[in-house]
């Protein structure tokens, strides 16, 4: 990973697992090729490894922000489903600011009627729910089905038969595009999509292809 400069996209993982960061750059390598504007990927301290309860996110939240006014940037996505310091940053932060939930979910509206969403935990079906109804898309949501996993164990191949089986769900409750409910699960999409047979929407890289194009449409305006 590079040293982080203003020119960059930055894509922060508001987590404390290294292995998540990683994974959340792996994720993001094909875009690199494409885009006109580096993207880096950086980790926090101090900070839960794994974003399991909406008291977590609230947590991670003020971190979020001092990261991004440390490190100013061309453009931030925080990868983190809950979206966590999104809406506050957008509030002091002049340049964009995509977090990936919101981000996958209006992506898979574009592509799709209804979409379904595979969570890590029960907790995080809660929070789903909710960025569902906050962004006002109610009608379009098939629901959401958890996988019971930790933000840690995203790396693992030995979850790929429980995410299988909650994208088939899914499908079965409607859903004509899956939407991955957590960073760093990358690896998994096409596998999934294979399974399911319906488009498969990885978050973090739906987040930073969407903030390559809000940077372009900025800089037409210079």
């Amino acid at each position: 990973m590079s040293s982080i400069e203003s020119g960059n996209i930055l894509v922060i993982n508001p987590n404390s697992s290294e292995a998540v960061t990683r994974a959340i750059d792996a994720a993001v390598e094909p875009l690199r090729a494409a885009s006109p504007f580096p993207i880096i990927v950086t980790g926090l301290r101090d900070t839960p490894s794994g974003i399991a309860l909406q008291s977590d996110a609230d947590q991670v939240a003020p971190p979020v922000l001092q990261t991004m006014l440390a490190h100013p940037a061309r453009g931030y996505v925080v990868a983190c489903f809950s979206d966590p310091g999104v809406t506050g940053a957008r509030e002091v932060i002049a340049a964009p600011v995509r977090g990936i939930g919101e981000s996958a979910i209006l992506h898979a509206m574009t592509r799709a009627d209804r979409f379904g969403v595979i969570a890590l935990s029960a907790s995080s079906v809660l929070r789903q729910r909710r960025l569902v109804r906050v962004m006002g898309v109610a009608e379009r949501y098939a629901g959401s089905r958890a996988v019971d996993a930790r933000a840690e164990e995203t790396t693992n191949d030995a979850l790929l038969d429980r995410m299988n089986e909650a994208a088939f769900r899914l499908v079965a409750d409607g859903a004509d595009i899956i939407i991955m409910g957590c960073a760093g699960m990358a690896h998994f999409r096409a596998r999934i999509e294979a399974h399911c047979q319906r488009p498969v929407v990885e978050p973090t890289r739906a987040a930073v292809a969407a903030l390559i194009g809000d940077c372009l449409l900025r800089s037409c305006d210079v």
